[in-house]
């Protein structure tokens, strides 16, 4: 399957359903396809379904990045990097999400909702999508980090 570019996952439990919806709001209006797999009431769901659903899509090559979204964004990213090819990085500043795409070549961000605001989760998203991966010794490193996947 070619990867679209432009296609993004996003996803969430309970606890961010606002948040994941006005950043899908915000990154459909920079033209970016939005597959949004998240809850839709605010029951009370489990985020390791969530991280994983959403971390398949980008895995599979369906979606070019994922966004998912939980109270810190530690658990759903947790869940998420259980999955063969995901690299995701919980940020709660811009700088990270730089980083995490620069030198990790990171194909999901996590979110906390509880620990940012929208304003801040929009800055953090913009610079996650903004950055390119840089490639040269960081590809060495993240190679190393995908040979992780094949040992027991």
């Amino acid at each position: 399957m070619t990867m679209n570019t432009k296609r993004i996952v996003l996803s969430s439990d309970h606890a961010a359903i606002d948040l994941r919806q006005a950043i899908a709001a915000h990154v459909a209006a920079k033209g970016f396809e939005i597959v949004d797999i998240g809850p839709v009431t605010t029951e009370s769901t489990d985020y390791p379904k969530h991280g994983e659903a959403a971390a398949r899509r980008v895995a599979s090559g369906d979606c070019a990045l994922g966004i998912i979204i939980c109270g810190t964004g530690q658990g759903i990213m947790m869940a998420a990097n259980k999955v063969r090819g995901i690299r995701c990085g919980v940020c709660s500043e811009t700088f990270s999400a730089r980083m995490i795409r620069a030198h990790n070549d990171a194909n999901m961000l996590a979110l906390g909702a509880r620990v940012v605001g929208t304003g801040l989760a929009l800055e953090i998203v913009d610079a996650f999508l903004a950055t390119e991966f840089e490639g040269g010794r960081h590809g060495r490193r993240v190679d190393m980090i995908a040979a992780l996947e094949d040992q027991a």
